[in-house]
């Protein structure tokens, strides 16, 4: 019986543990003494401190899509603006909470609600006794692992100052510590983790594959296996042991020196920086952490696993577990943007569950900045101060538009939040951000107005952030290559009442969705285009506003993160079915249906038989991909051998093919009017006839808008003429286009390729969403249609107690959804099935005395495997059965 999603367990491997920082507590409580008394009750509570010791809190939790916002503390070392009480809009009102600000508290944690304790304890078999340095535990707390760069995470670890919890653990007979705690560390896939989590009815079983976020060289073998019993038991967890030397290769040195600006556009100065995507020693400890990963997931592996690998620390990971696994259900997701441009941007999406109104310290922050600001307009901005997040481009930007614009003088500010980094490759950048912000101030600031405000993320709390985007007139993303600009999202919820717009930049994952078409479009590049939409989305009307805000706010709200995983999943699942189909050769070849076949003896005790058979690759041997001849023309033998089962009353036979309506089909129907024909690939369906009645091709799209077809063309047309021998098939309810008709082994095919992938990129972006259409390649070719028309669907019809609709009268009528019935509830009693289509032939092995057959040459789960040219010799046998 197949496995349910309950039934089987998700192993998600990211570089980094959600809980994955250990550290030594040097606190005299936290070990006890072999001479220390017993208590005589139970006390669960934590034991008091010193008295003038600070109060332990747990953790504040903040559901949150800002990912690195509360990770960064530290702020950049860059020669900004000095920061005064003028410019800091904070720095004048006291905190609502915290009273009078004498320094700014560290950002709360984002992570979900963890049952845990400000306490170090663990089950106990007996009193512990107190162990030396180097006796199963580090002499002292361990620093977190340093880094360099922070390109893709902050590499600043969070301040000594932050509240660390440590889990409770279990009901316990005596209370005592242990000498090392795990709290949550701060380069954790948090937006990861909350998803996984938000989906706890359909992931019942999980585990957490990473490494510890600190060094672990001077970690001996017992602490070692201490903590992975700790993390297996306690956190779902198992973590990855690799050697400092090997964690500096692969993430400070390959992934954000290499991957990173290679996967941006950014590729580093190879001569200078000495690496290479290979050769390289810091590519060998790129591979052996992959490889210790690897080692780590199939030694733990269990028969159902699926098993998510994330980002590009790990892309080596999915091919050497399939090596060894090679029936292991995988799925690999980049978060980041990929360099190829006809590959669509990575898709990872998350709503805020957080509503920024309901909280009263936010609403208090507002208050204060609307005083604060009253009069001026604000433009938001949140971006690492990196290359390719276009924050100097957004601030010249900004420069003309001050030039441009005269009137937005002293009436428009614009406050950029920088997340921390210390990377050397971004001190350029950094540098050259600078002294253009200094610049802006020297030349339009007054004592009442300051331009440009630089803030980092040390200086506000995450409720402060909240204000922001709260008051904000405007959200600005101007990166030069980003993936899902996640940051918007944020902003769109806490707009909900201003409804104010959003500036984005087309070069982000974000702006390939149509909901986001809704915002105002810029390319960073261009300084005064971009000036041009700032000024646009500053004097814009509420009506269109509230209408720009609503198209963006739809897309955000239904692409949450229950959403996101269970799509992960079910990709997965469908792609792994894909992968161990059996191999044509090794399906077994359907016996020639004589008197001697199990199945002509089944067939002939049937009364009601459905025979349904593929047309393109099953019946007829013309290949139209390589010629512009669109005529299709049935052999002659075929057509009489059809024309004879079709006699036969018990019979009930269906065509399926992706020519269109007009055209070689009327030819078919016209000289088998009693045989049933689905065409176009599912958008139309001919009903097979009773004797006597005539019926006619109903469309099952007739609800679906065809005003996506004009567009469609024109986009086609622009890579038709750009690609040689390329041509449009324009059909009754879609398109294909056929953009290379030449030999399979040319050398242009490539270009060709390449064409076509940037082809179905453009129709999806402008037209897939807005009229809900799917896009199917094929070898040289690809089919635009409607996304609820496919031949799977015309055969649910056909084989639903009802039938398919019917029309008397040649109008194309709408058909209805197709009959529920449960896979095995048909009127037929034998199905003989014989073709390419794999999801079809996979349906119908469900189906009670089926015979599926599969003619693709390729790998299929068909029940029995045929050489087309032997497919009429076997129709034959049945005739006058």
């Amino acid at each position: 019986m197949p496995l349910t999603l309950k039934d089987r367990r998700f192993v998600i491997a990211s570089l980094f543990l959600p809980l994955g920082t250990v550290y030594y507590d040097d606190d005299s409580r936290s070990t006890v003494t072999e001479d220390s008394e017993e208590p005589k009750a139970v006390n669960k509570t934590v034991p008091p401190g010193p008295p003038n010791a600070p109060t332990a809190q747990r953790p504040s939790v903040v559901f949150s899509i800002v990912d690195e916002l509360t990770k960064a503390i530290t702020p950049t070392p860059i020669a900004s603006p000095a920061l005064d009480d003028k410019v800091n809009p904070f720095s004048a009102f006291p905190s609502p909470r915290l009273g009078p600000q004498h320094g700014v508290r560290p950002l709360p944690s984002r992570l979900p609600t963890l049952n845990v304790t400000p306490a170090v304890v663990v089950p106990a078999s007996g009193i512990r006794r107190a162990t030396t340095p180097g006796e199963g535990r580090p002499s002292r707390r361990p620093e977190k692992r340093p880094t360099r760069a922070a390109s893709r995470s902050s590499s600043v670890r969070r301040s000594s100052s932050v509240v660390r919890p440590t889990p409770r653990l279990g009901s316990l007979e005596v209370p005592h510590y242990t000498p090392w705690q795990i709290e949550p560390s701060s380069h954790g896939n948090i937006g990861l983790f909350n998803a996984v989590n938000s989906v706890g009815n359909v992931i019942q079983k999980k585990l957490w594959v990473g490494i510890v976020d600190c060094p672990t060289d001077d970690f001996s073998e017992g602490l070692r296996d201490e903590l992975e019993m700790k993390y297996r038991s306690l956190y779902e967890s198992l973590p990855v042991w690799v050697s400092d030397a090997e964690f500096t290769g692969h993430y400070d040195v390959y992934c954000h020196q290499v991957l990173w600006p290679t996967l941006h556009y950014a590729v580093p100065d190879a001569p200078k920086a000495r690496l290479n995507l290979y050769d390289s020693k810091s590519f060998e400890h790129y591979r052996a952490v992959n490889l210790k990963f690897a080692e780590a997931i199939v030694s733990n592996y269990r028969d159902g696993d699926i098993i998510m690998v994330n980002d590009y620390h790990l892309m080596l990971l999915p091919q050497m577990i399939r090596e060894r696994i090679p029936d292991a259900t995988i799925g690999f997701f980049l978060h980041v943007t990929f360099p190829s441009s006809e590959i669509m941007p990575s898709r990872t999406t998350e709503t805020s569950p957080r509503n920024a109104g309901n909280d009263p310290e936010v609403e208090e922050w507002v208050i204060n900045l609307q005083q604060r600001y009253a009069g001026v307009k604000l433009i938001v901005g949140r971006d690492k101060l990196d290359q390719v997040q276009g924050v100097r481009q957004k601030v010249l930007a900004f420069e003309t538009l001050l030039d441009r614009h005269p009137e937005f003088r002293g009436k428009v500010v614009l406050v950029q939040i920088a997340l921390s980094t210390t990377s050397e490759n971004e001190s350029v950048a950094s540098d050259a951000l600078s002294t253009a912000i200094s610049r802006i101030n020297s030349r339009f600031s007054s004592l009442s107005y300051t331009p440009v405000v630089l803030l980092h993320t040390s200086e506000l709390n995450f409720n402060q952030y909240l204000a922001l985007l709260t008051v904000a007139d405007a959200f600005m993303v101007t990166s030069l290559r980003e993936g899902m600009a996640l940051r918007t999202h944020e902003f769109i919820e806490c707009q909900e009442e201003r409804k104010r717009p959003l500036i984005l930049s087309e070069f982000t994952g974000s702006y390939s969705f149509l909901g986001f078409r809704s915002c105002f479009a810029v390319n960073p590049y261009d300084a005064r285009q971009t000036a041009d939409a700032m000024a646009a989305a500053l004097t814009i009307s509420d009506e269109e506003a509230a209408s720009r805000w609503n198209d963006l706010h739809k897309h955000v709200i239904s692409q949450t993160a229950q959403a996101f995983v269970t799509s992960f999943l079910t990709r997965t699942l469908r792609a792994h079915a894909e992968h161990i189909q059996r191999p044509f050769d090794t399906i077994p070849v359907l016996p020639p249906l004589t008197d001697e076949s199990e199945n002509l003896q089944e067939f002939r005790k049937s009364k009601n038989r459905l025979i349904i058979l593929g047309i393109e690759h099953t019946l007829v041997q013309h290949d139209p991909k390589t010629t512009r001849d669109l005529s299709l023309s049935v052999p002659q033998d075929v057509m009489d051998v059809l024309q004879k089962l079709s006699e036969d009353d018990r019979n009930v036979i269906y065509l399926l093919s992706s020519r269109p309506v007009a055209g070689a089909l009327e030819k078919v129907t016209d000289a088998l009017p009693y045989v049933g024909i689905v065409a176009e690939d599912g958008c139309y369906i001919k009903a097979k006839a009773n004797r006597g009645e005539k019926t006619e091709f109903v469309s099952l799209v007739g609800n679906v808008s065809m005003q996506w077809k004009e567009p469609c063309i024109e986009i086609l047309n622009y890579f038709t003429e750009r690609t040689p021998g390329s041509f449009i098939e324009e059909r009754g309810a879609s398109i294909r286009w056929r953009y290379w008709p030449g030999n399979p082994d040319d050398s242009e095919l490539p270009w060709a390729r390449r064409q076509a992938a940037e082809a179905q990129n453009h129709i999806w972006d402008s037209l897939g969403e807005k009229f809900g259409l799917r896009i199917v390649p094929a070898t040289r070719s690809f089919l635009v249609l409607p996304q609820s028309a496919s031949r799977l669907r015309a055969v649910e019809l056909i084989l639903g107690p009802g039938g398919p609709p019917r029309s008397e009268n040649g109008e194309l009528h709408s058909a209805p959804s197709p009959h529920p019935h449960t896979p095995d509830e048909t009127p037929f009693d034998f199905v003989l099935a014989i073709g390419t289509e794999e999801r079809l032939l996979n349906r119908l092995n469900s189906v009670p005395h089926s015979v599926t057959v599969s003619t693709s040459l390729k790998n299929s789960n068909a029940k029995w495997r045929l050489e087309r040219q032997d497919v009429l010799a076997q129709l034959q046998n049945l005739v006058g059965v």
